[in-house]
C-alpha cells in the first residue's frame, strides 16, 4: 500500500485491539488491490438511546486508480454491530468484494449484468388462461404469464392500457417478459 490508513474515532475510545484489527484488515485488502492509495476508516458509535446498546457504525473509504470505494453506509440499526468488531470486520467485508470487483472489471472478466428494464402498456390479458402480452414504449410486444407479475396479487387488478415495467427475454417462441410491474 502506497499510504498511511487514517483511522478516525466518533464517540468511542480508540483501543489497542480496535487500531490493530482496523489495521490487520487493511493489511488484508492489500492482498486484493496493490495500488490502494488512500484508505480512511471511521468508527462511530451514536448516543445511547433507550435499553438497547450502542449500535457501532464502521465506513471504509478506499481509492485505487481510477476507483472510489465507500463501504458501510447501511442505514438500517444491525444490532449484530453492538460488537464494535463485528461492525468493523462486516463493512471491510463489504469493501473487499466492491474491491474484488473493481479489480475484475479492470481486467476484463464478465461482471454480473442486470439486464435493462423496459417500460410499455398491457396491450390485453387473457385472465383465464393466465397470461396477456404488453406493448413496449419501442413498438414490440411481449408475452407474459400470471406468473412473471412480481406480485401474484397484481393480476386481479391489470387492466388493458396500465403503465408497466418489466424485464426482456428472448424466448423460443419470442420476446417475453418477467419481472411485470406497475409503472
Amino acid at each position: 500500500m502506497e499510504i498511511t490508513p487514517q483511522i478516525r474515532f466518533r464517540g468511542v475510545e480508540p483501543t489497542p485491539a480496535i487500531e490493530s484489527d482496523i489495521r490487520e484488515r487493511i493489511e488484508g485488502l492489500a492482498q486484493f488491490h496493490d495500488r490502494i492509495t488512500a484508505c480512511n476508516v471511521t468508527i462511530e458509535a451514536p448516543h445511547q438511546r433507550g435499553r438497547q446498546g450502542r449500535i457501532f457504525h464502521v465506513r471504509v473509504e478506499i481509492s485505487v486508480p481510477g476507483r472510489e470505494i465507500v463501504a458501510g453506509r447501511e442505514p438500517e440499526e444491525n444490532h449484530a454491530h453492538e460488537d464494535v468488531h463485528v461492525a468493523i470486520r462486516d463493512a471491510f467485508n463489504a469493501a473487499q468484494r466492491q474491491l474484488q470487483d473493481a479489480v475484475r472489471k479492470m481486467s476484463g472478466h464478465r461482471v454480473k449484468v442486470h439486464p435493462e428494464q423496459m417500460s410499455g402498456k398491457i396491450d390485453r390479458i387473457e385472465r383465464e388462461e393466465g397470461f396477456g402480452f404488453i406493448a413496449a414504449s419501442d413498438g414490440r410486444e411481449f408475452f407474459f404469464r400470471r406468473e412473471s407479475l412480481v406480485s401474484d396479487q397484481l393480476w386481479a387488478s391489470l387492466e388493458a392500457g396500465m403503465p408497466v415495467h418489466f424485464t426482456e427475454h428472448e424466448g423460443d417462441m419470442g420476446p417475453y417478459a418477467s419481472a411485470v410491474a406497475v409503472a
